[in-house]
């Protein structure tokens, strides 16, 4: 760095990096300005930056999580695929639609109505946003799956033109049930990657890098309409070959993605890793572990631990005032029977609410092995045993990076006095 003084006092200095030159100097309104002087980089490297400052966040990589660069080339293969899918189901449909014996005005009716039905599928698909945001990479991958099967139903539309308002509102409501998915999941995506507050630039650049490569896939799927995809058979073999790449890249996508906030599939498997090991995983060490494809299942390593079931189908109201009185200025509370111990959260119970019952929970069925109510005894032990680890548990919880103000049940069901 060289620092000058101009002609009227100014002061400007230039800076070079990896063979970038620049002038910088201060306004008058105090504004850092800087001017490009001379940069000695090969063409391909230009490029490849202009690239990465249009496309990736300020500051990348140190100003993204780990596991960002992956989820972006995958993120690139499944907006090619996709938008060559849709260019073969519009091709479908208007095939399908000029082959129906109907006149005119009956076809734009049954397009209108076929529109309609991608309206009806969002409003269905709207009452689940509470089971979105707690298992936001599941509800992705479930998303594309179903966008490919209204593609498909599309794609085949020309088999049976008779049918063309069925097929065609059947899959646009598929598709509209998939659109709303994909964009409620998107934001906490999103969010899992922002390391410095920088979720609007996170999502602005990886807004732009998808318009880009949702281009490509449109002349990619162009290119396919008029050469080996101009029959229907040519359809059959390629458009089931897309979807299979479509549905592996999202489902790469999310295996990539270090999810930060705590739900019960999370959870199981950060207390299960904590007991077994003393270890606590970071989200992107957990990252590869998430079942995407079943529903939540009991851990046994962490106390087969179960929540969301209601108050009254868990706790008999003779049994409510002893746990209560084991817990009481807690925001849980604790029953076992059968295989599982079942945990019910207050209204307002936070995610560390729930790490301290989940601990005392596992706690407990290491010390009861049998599969007898819990005895309030042992919740006490158990409960001791929590208090003396929590605060290390939690600290380092929080370095590694986990959002522990909230826990996201899902559609849970919860209490409150």
């Amino acid at each position: 760095m060289e620092k000058k003084e101009g002609e009227e006092g100014a002061v400007f200095w230039f800076e070079t990096s990896h063979s970038v030159c620049c002038r910088h100097q201060f306004e008058p309104d105090g504004q850092l300005s800087a001017v490009l002087v001379d940069d000695s980089r090969p063409l391909y490297q230009r490029v490849a930056g202009s690239f990465m400052n249009k496309f990736f966040p300020s500051g990348y990589p140190y100003s993204v999580n780990e596991g960002y660069l992956r989820y972006t080339q995958f993120r690139a293969l499944q907006h090619v695929t996709s938008a060559a899918l849709s260019v073969l189901s519009t091709q479908s449909l208007l095939f399908a639609a000029g082959l129906r014996p109907t006149p005119a005005q009956a076809t734009a009716v049954s397009w209108i109505l076929k529109d309609g039905m991608q309206h009806v599928g969002k409003l269905i698909c709207s009452n689940w946003g509470a089971r979105m945001d707690s298992e936001p990479k599941r509800w992705r991958l479930f998303a594309d799956v179903l966008y490919d099967l209204g593609m498909g139903l599309e794609v085949l539309s020309p088999l049976c033109p008779h049918l063309f308002l069925e097929m065609a509102g059947l899959g646009n409501f598929a598709k509209g049930m998939a659109v709303v998915a994909a964009r409620a999941t998107r934001l906490p995506i999103y969010s899992s990657f922002a390391k410095e507050g920088n979720l609007s630039d996170l999502f602005a650049k990886g807004e732009a890098f998808s318009t880009l490569f949702n281009v490509i896939g449109i002349g990619v799927g162009i290119q396919l309409a008029s050469t080996i995809c101009a029959s229907m058979q040519g359809k059959l073999v390629v458009g089931p070959l897309l979807s299979i790449i479509h549905i592996y890249s999202v489902s790469e996508e999310m295996r990539a993605t270090p999810i930060n906030t705590l739900n019960p599939r999370r959870t199981a498997m950060i207390v299960a890793d904590f007991l077994k090991a003393g270890i606590v995983s970071s989200p992107a060490d957990l990252r590869y572990r998430e079942d995407l494809l079943f529903r939540v299942r009991v851990t046994e390593d962490a106390g087969n631990v179960k929540v969301g079931r209601a108050l009254h189908e868990v706790i008999k109201p003779s049994r409510f005032l002893e746990l209560k009185q084991v817990f009481p200025k807690e925001k849980f509370l604790l029953n076992g029977g059968g295989k599982c111990i079942d945990m019910v959260l207050e209204q307002d119970a936070s995610g560390e609410d729930a790490l301290r019952g989940w601990l005392v929970a596992a706690y407990a069925a290491q010390i009861e092995s049998s599969s007898h109510e819990l005895s309030a005894s042992v919740l006490q032990e158990a409960y001791e045993k929590m208090n003396g680890v929590f605060p290390v548990f939690l600290r380092e919880l929080q370095n590694k990076g986990w959002h522990t103000d909230r826990f996201l049940d899902g559609i849970g069901s919860r209490f409150a006095f």
